[in-house]
């Protein structure tokens, strides 16, 4: 009797073993690939993704959507795998990397790293990102991949159907009031972008608003699947009091493998491309919101957003104008 319902435990282990393999290699959906506008050339270009069939399965296979939920979200696995970037053995991976995503390594301050999230978080040099100084430009914070929203109140956002839920966002009612009909800039940071984050404008800055959440990836491979994705990771944001801009909302976004989201700057006033800190190890994203008739975004960043493409930007080059209301 008892070989009998060893039998039959071991034949269920078996069965479920293979039922789990046969779904570890279940065929993956063919996926569109990620385009931009490149906002030198005018032209679209196609993004080389990181770890793209990993993100892919994750997010498209049962077995990785099940992997995803009880591991890949949440903090500790993102932790661990910024402390194996911190170790100098990680330096092996830079020079792959730097060839695979063709890395411009002349504008870097240094070229040589202690470890990989060192070679991550890399300083440019001085004059590498000119910051449009104007006080009437508003400039990008970061070098990434940018959506821009004039009216928040009237468009959806990424995926139709889904709108962008301020309240849910910035986790207050209050403030969130302020924002309702005002302007929303994403700037999305892939894991080869520089990754370090500036204002973009000058002002009185707020203490800081932590919220805690998970660590999906931000890739739009990802959110194609998780639409709430910026609603649900962990972020942290300040306020920038600007006697023209008004109070802008700068938020950071934590992402899958990002180590840490480390703020640098010290100062409760501060100066426009001047460094607020630092995303370790993963793609990464940067919020801005606008109060209404603040800013009137400029028209490529619009246009490109309006047909569903996110347009290359560069930390310090204009997003927007001042809006003057009549």
């Amino acid at each position: 009797m008892k070989i009998t319902k060893t039998k039959k435990r071991w034949g269920i282990i078996l069965l479920l073993l293979a039922v789990i393999t046969i779904l570890v290699f279940y065929p993956l959906p063919p996926q569109a690939p990620i385009q931009y506008y490149d906002r030198e050339s005018g032209l679209l270009e196609t993004e080389k993704v990181a770890a793209e069939k990993y993100l892919v399965w994750l997010y498209n296979n049962p077995v990785g959507e099940a992997t995803l939920w009880a591991l890949v979200k949440r903090k500790v696995v993102s932790s661990i795998y910024g402390n194996m970037m911190d170790r100098p053995s990680s330096t092996k991976k830079i020079q792959d990397f730097v060839e695979d995503f063709d890395i411009d390594m002349s504008s870097v301050q240094k070229q040589e790293f202690n470890s990989f999230n060192d070679f991550f978080t890399r300083e440019l040099k001085n004059n590498a990102r000119p910051v449009d100084t104007t006080s009437t430009i508003a400039v990008s914070p970061a070098d990434g991949k940018l959506l821009a929203y004039p009216d928040i109140s009237n468009n959806d956002f990424i995926i139709k159907g889904y709108r962008f839920d301020i309240l849910s966002f910035l986790n207050n009612a209050d403030l969130a009031k302020n924002y309702l009909d005002g302007s929303l800039v994403i700037i999305r940071l892939a894991p080869s972008d520089y990754h370090r984050f500036h204002f973009p404008v000058s002002g009185k800055v707020s203490p800081i608003t932590q919220i805690d959440g998970d660590y999906y990836s931000v890739n739009p491979l990802a959110l194609r699947k998780i639409i709430e994705i910026f609603c649900l990771n962990k972020r942290e944001f300040v306020i920038i009091s600007n006697p023209l801009f008004g109070d802008v909302v700068m938020a950071e976004v934590g992402a899958t493998m990002v180590g840490s989201i480390m703020q640098t700057y010290t100062e409760d006033y501060v100066i426009k491309g001047e460094e607020k800190g630092y995303f370790k190890f993963g793609g990464s994203t940067i919020v801005l919101l606008f109060e209404k008739n603040k800013i009137r975004i400029d028209d490529d960043l619009l246009i490109n957003t309006q047909k569903a493409y996110e347009t290359s930007i560069k930390k310090g080059e204009r997003i927007g104008e001042l809006k003057i209301v009549l």
